[in-house]
């Protein structure tokens, strides 16, 4: 049995899949999939995986160098990174509307569905190396 904290298979195997600059997205239960990335859906239920369950479980195996989310993720008065954001890693996220964050999961090598029901709780992981 595996010692990190990700189990699910399919998507351990994307995640060693993938090459420097690689796009993996995790998304919420309504974020749309577009015909190209290979599709994960871990949604058992409203909330069930949360996005900060499984970002957690993927940020165990996967080295990140860059992070993208939607500005509509923010508090809108203070501009404040979300709760589920990562913020130990360390990494100033990019943030581009919902429209644009939509059109660049077209090219990402997998998105991952949650059972997340918060609006914007999506995000892009860039896959860096570790030398």
């Amino acid at each position: 049995m595996k010692r990190t904290a990700l189990l699910h298979a399919e998507l351990s195997h994307v995640i060693a899949s993938l090459g420097h600059g690689d796009m993996l997205v995790l998304g919420d239960a309504g974020l749309p999939i577009p015909d190209g990335p290979r599709r994960i859906d871990l949604a058992v239920a409203r909330g069930v995986p949360t996005l900060d369950e499984v970002l957690q479980a993927v940020l165990s195996e996967m080295q990140v160098e860059g992070i993208v989310i939607a500005e509509e993720a923010l508090a809108s008065n203070e501009k404040k990174l979300p709760g589920w954001y990562p913020q130990s890693l360390g990494i100033e996220p990019q943030t581009v509307s919902h429209e644009e964050f939509k059109r660049r999961t077209a090219k990402a090598r997998a998105m991952v569905r949650t059972g997340e029901c918060t609006p914007y709780a999506n995000i892009i992981l860039t896959a860096g190396v570790k030398f």
